[in-house]
C-alpha cells in the first residue's frame, strides 16, 4: 500500500504544474512542467533550441532526440511558445468588414409586383 500511495504522489507532481515556455525556461523548470521529460530530455530542448533557435511549434519538439510524438501529445496543454498564457486577441474589424452583408442572389428572377390603383 505505501509503495502505491508513492507512486501516486510521484505521478501526481506534473498534474499540477504551470504550464512552461520552452523557448525560455531552464533545464530544471522544464524537467519540472513537463511529464516524462527528465533534466537530460529537457537539456536536450535547450541544446536544440540554442542551435537551431526558438520552436516554432509544438511539434517541432519532435526534432528533439528522445521525445516522440506521445510525450508532446501528453504535455500539450503545458507547453508555451511564448510568455502569454493567453490566446492573443483577434485583430480589430477592416473598414471593409463594417459593411453591411449584401444577400445572396438567388438563381431565379422575380418580377416585381405591381400595386393596382
Amino acid at each position: 500500500m505505501k509503495k502505491l500511495l508513492i507512486l501516486l504522489a510521484l505521478c501526481s507532481v506534473n498534474a499540477f504544474a504551470a504550464p512552461v515556455n520552452i523557448n525560455t525556461a531552464d533545464a530544471k523548470t522544464i524537467a519540472d512542467s513537463l511529464s516524462g521529460i527528465g533534466l537530460k530530455k529537457a537539456q536536450a530542448i535547450i541544446d536544440y533550441r540554442t542551435k537551431n533557435g526558438n520552436f516554432k511549434s509544438i511539434d517541432d519538439l519532435s526534432q528533439v532526440s528522445g521525445i516522440g510524438t506521445k510525450t508532446i501529445e501528453k504535455n500539450k496543454t503545458d507547453i508555451l511558445l511564448n510568455d502569454t498564457s493567453t490566446p492573443a486577441p483577434a485583430p480589430a474589424p477592416s473598414d471593409s468588414s463594417k459593411q453591411t452583408p449584401q444577400a445572396p442572389v438567388s438563381e431565379t428572377v422575380t418580377k416585381p409586383v405591381e400595386k393596382k390603383k
